[in-house]
């Protein structure tokens, strides 16, 4: 992309992201860390896929409290789509939705467009 150029926010569109939750956790108390890092999650989500509409999926959340509320994942590798809207009665026509990866490994790897099938 050149600069000056934005991006098609109107295209469905799916990525995999590592996201670092403990340095957006830091320096919260023990027992908001979990809540904590699903609102940084869906903060997250918001600010790459630029919807203000981001839904989390079960095994997400699921994911994020394995460890309790104290311990969260340092890291975690989460795909995040942005997907049409359907509802006739919705403010924005897409929306975000977040699950968290198959490969949790880290290591050298950035952000990678997921083709859809």
């Amino acid at each position: 992309m050149a600069k000056g150029d934005k991006a098609k926010t109107n295209e469905p569109v799916t990525r995999e992201y590592t996201v670092n939750l403990h340095k957006r956790c830091h320096k919260t108390c023990f027992k908001k860390k979990a809540p904590k890092a699903v609102k940084q999650i869906r903060e997250f989500a918001k600010k790459m896929m630029g919807t203000s509409d981001v839904r989390l999926d079960v095994k997400l959340n699921k994911a994020v409290w394995s460890q309790g509320i104290k311990n969260v994942p340092h890291r975690i590798r989460i795909v995040v789509s942005r997907r049409r809207n359907d509802d006739e009665d919705a403010k924005e026509d897409m929306y975000s939705f977040v699950t968290v990866a198959d490969d949790q490994s880290t290591k050298g790897k950035g952000v990678v467009v997921v083709a859809d099938a």
